[in-house]
């Protein structure tokens, strides 16, 4: 599935991107990842591709350590636009509206049906990509087991003084942990991710919801105080992360979808 040679070529396990036709013909992948990215403003200091990087590089890591307990698992290629609709006003905001990615998803698994996926887990970054009702309309006409794994709640949060919602501690510190040459340096230049409380009761309670509009709610784009971020904690959380959720991989992989609850 991969391999290292004199000249550097390198493919991680498992990254369908990376991999050639014979490495996948020859293989049995039960469980299948379709990272789930989006392209937005992230405070001033880390990059738009932001959730689409973490989402690519937490299922090239989660395809290497289920490789690792000879389950494979096959980490698909990030769509990198993600839905938002209350930041078209940002400029370069890249938005897919959620009926985009439900064709789209659908397309995915109708794809994967013929070869063998028994699994397929939605791996996401964006927490504007709500993909439970994708799931609830397409799983009643596929085998595939339909999953969803948002990877930022998969870590321990106490790793952090305060994880914050968007750019915030926990972006930050995966960035400099996977791709720092993209995290500005300076950081005297950073937001401080400061975020409008909401005029409605109920929204700060929790039990309502309405749309953020992000032009009114933030400064900077970002929602969270990034400044004690570092690639120590990002490493720890990342590291958390990818174990558990190659831990449900691996689970996924032997799963009876007839016996799922007990």
């Amino acid at each position: 599935m991969s391999g290292t040679s004199h000249d550097g070529y390198a493919p991680r396990a498992g990254v369908l991107d990376e991999q050639t036709w014979p490495a996948m013909r020859d293989g049995a992948w039960s469980v299948a990842m379709l990272p789930f990215g989006a392209t937005e403003p992230h405070n001033t200091h880390l990059p738009y591709g932001t959730d689409t990087i973490m989402a690519r590089e937490v299922a090239a890591r989660v395809a290497a350590a289920c490789a690792a307990q000879g389950v494979p698992v096959v980490a698909l290629p990030a769509v990198p636009f993600g839905v938002n609709t209350t930041q078209l006003d940002l400029r370069f905001t890249i938005n897919m509206m959620p009926s985009t990615q439900l064709a789209l998803l659908r397309d995915v698994v109708h794809s994967l049906e013929p070869h063998g996926v028994r699994a397929l887990v939605l791996l996401n970054a964006h927490g504007g990509n709500e993909l439970r009702a994708l799931v609830r309309e397409l799983q009643p006409s596929t085998p595939i087991i339909l999953a969803i794994v948002n990877w930022w709640q998969a870590g321990d949060h106490g790793v952090f003084a305060e994880a914050g919602d968007h750019a915030g501690e926990l972006e930050t510190a995966a960035i400099l942990h996977v791709a720092p040459q993209l995290v500005v340096p300076d950081r005297a230049t950073w937001g401080d991710g400061h975020a409008k409380a909401s005029v409605f009761d109920g929204v700060r309670g929790g039990w309502a919801w309405v749309p953020r509009r992000w032009t009114q709610v933030t400064a900077d784009t970002g929602v969270g105080d990034p400044r004690a971020a570092t690639a120590e904690k990002g490493a720890a959380f990342v590291a958390q992360a990818v174990e558990r959720i190659a831990g449900f991989c691996v689970q996924l992989a032997d799963a009876d979808p007839h016996a799922m609850w007990v």
